[in-house]
């Protein structure tokens, strides 16, 4: 363990401030993780008696801790959310081909309505469905989409052709994640919108949107019910297209590689599309839960830490096990919530700064907690110094290095370089770059507000032979665990390196609620501050 050299302006002594740090360890991790990702918690959907569990349990946590309300005199802030779930009895046609719900496709809706369909609406393949004058590029360009359905290849066009000048090379960037390609396509004015699924540029295997899409899916309540997406969207499987461009007479390989060449579209043939998607309507209120440790002399100036408490609930049309107990996505990084905010209490005194710790509800459903926090912050942009974001905890023992995803976007990575030093590790890039994670958590809401945001966490060099074997074992069952019911809390889980991790994490948070310093993003990043 590392042993801290002290920080010689906080008033703070190193014996109190080793005391702090080391205070983080695997126990108490684990039984929060156990206690999180329990079958009583039914998997944490939002709007769920699991919902209720989680937020008491954090509530009792944080006031043990001494915390204060986040929100006012609250710890929770409401999230009005609107839950669509389509009814599973569908069928897409394709051409003169009819394909099923599951195992060929999951179609649905963003719209608040009881009922959406696409009939006979002409297909036209759009490359990546990406709109991107920065980057020179429009696969919209020369083509009228209005009413028509777009059908899309996941991932953006630096992943196939690795070329750093294009996009940001092998690394995703927003416009190849698929939020991004409904969104566009309903701003084209699109009626349907259909993304190709492929498991390296996904990022994920098939299952993962058999589970992810299907059942209740979660947006907000807006006054216009969403009437400006298309009308239907989803994916279909890699095999599903290769097909319908087969019955369009057009080389699916061949259209794959014109796309990723430049801006490119394609009517497919005369094929049309149609399916009829019903919904079921549910209105609801979720919460982001939010708590204190209000700062000694600059109380109004906050370091947050994040961490999604939600997960995919209970799938009752399941046979076997229905409960999606997100142990790993993201019962740790909940619980990690609860292990650094104890550290900053073992401090003996306030630190200089306040320091914040929120829970946002619906990651899983697009970032939609972080989201509404952004649009709704509590603490303004210019009063939130950095924001330290933890999801899915390094189960596979400790690493000689800590991998940052979106290393070189900000100065926090030179003060994360300077704590992981103490433990004899050095700092390394996104080991997946071409899953654009740093899309695709609740920092990214941050980052848009302007505000430096760490997402950081494992690594790949193993400490010793012993954790390397560990590692390969442990990790194949982890991957295949993702957004599926097996992800649940094993005795063999290692957290030690979930402990460093944390440590770091906290050593971070710590330094700048101490030296007055406001973290800056490198020029070369797409997020600036705005103070």
């Amino acid at each position: 363990m590392a042993v801290l050299t002290g920080c010689q302006s906080t008033g703070i002594s190193t014996e109190q401030q080793n005391i702090a740090y080391q205070s983080i360890n695997s126990s108490e991790l684990a039984n929060h993780i156990k206690v999180l990702a329990s079958d009583e918690f039914g998997g944490r959907a939002p709007s769920s008696e699991g919902e209720t569990l989680t937020l008491n349990y954090l509530t009792e946590q944080f006031k043990a801790l001494g915390f204060k309300p986040g929100n006012g005199d609250s710890f929770l802030q409401e999230v009005p959310l609107v839950s669509l779930e389509a009814d599973p009895n569908m069928t897409l046609t394709l051409g003169s081909k009819s394909y099923q719900y599951k195992q060929d496709m999951v179609m649905g809706s963003s719209r608040i309505s009881a009922g959406e369909a696409i009939e006979n609406s002409q297909l036209v393949f759009v490359g990546y469905g990406i709109n991107a004058p920065e980057y020179n590029w429009n696969d919209y360009q020369g083509v009228d989409v209005k009413g028509k359905t777009v059908v899309m290849l996941v991932n953006d066009p630096g992943f196939i052709n690795k070329d750093p000048a294009q996009f940001t090379g092998e690394a995703m960037t927003y416009y190849g994640r698929w939020t991004y390609k409904f969104e566009e396509a309903s701003r084209q004015g699109a009626v349907g919108a259909i993304i190709i699924h492929e498991t390296a540029p996904a990022s994920y295997p098939w299952s993962v949107v058999e589970n992810s899409w299907s059942g209740p899916q979660f947006g907000f309540q807006k006054e216009n019910n969403n009437m400006d997406r298309v009308a239907v969207e989803g994916w279909i499987t890699v095999e599903t297209a290769k097909a319908v461009f087969a019955e369009a007479n057009i080389d699916f390989e061949q259209a794959k590689t014109n796309a990723a060449q430049g801006s490119y579209h394609v009517p497919l043939g005369d094929l049309t599309a149609s399916v009829s998607v019903k919904n079921t309507i549910k209105k609801s209120v979720s919460n982001n839960f939010i708590a204190t440790l209000p700062g000694s002399t600059k109380s109004d100036e906050h370091i947050i830490y994040s961490a999604h408490w939600d997960h995919l609930g209970t799938d009752k049309n399941r046979k076997g096990d229905q409960i999606y107990n997100g142990a790993h996505d993201n019962a740790t990084g909940t619980a990690g919530l609860i292990e650094v905010a104890q550290a900053f209490t073992m401090l003996g005194q306030q630190p200089e700064r306040s320091v914040t710790f929120l829970a946002v509800t619906a990651e899983e459903q697009g970032l939609l907690g972080s989201k509404f926090y952004a649009a709704n912050p509590i603490i303004a942009p210019n009063k939130t110094v950095a924001n330290i974001n933890m999801d899915s905890l390094n189960l596979l023992g400790r690493v000689k290095d800590i991998s940052v995803v979106g290393l070189g976007k900000s100065d926090l990575d030179a003060r994360l370089a300077v704590a992981a030093k103490a433990q004899n590790r050095t700092i390394s890039g996104d080991p997946k770059p071409a899953a654009g994670g740093y899309y695709r958590s609740d920092h990214f809401a941050f980052a848009n507000m302007g505000v430096p945001a760490m997402y950081a966490g494992g690594g790949t060099q193993a400490l010793d032979d012993s954790t390397e074997n560990y590692r390969k074992r442990m990790s194949l069952v982890l991957k295949g665990c993702y957004h599926q019911p097996c992800d649940r809390f094993r005795d063999e889980w290692d957290l030690t390196g979930a402990v460093e991790d944390l440590q770091l994490f906290y050593q971070v948070g710590f330094s700048l609620s101490q030296d007055g310093s406001w973290p800056a993003w490198n020029k070369n990043s797409e997020f600036q501050r705005n103070k």
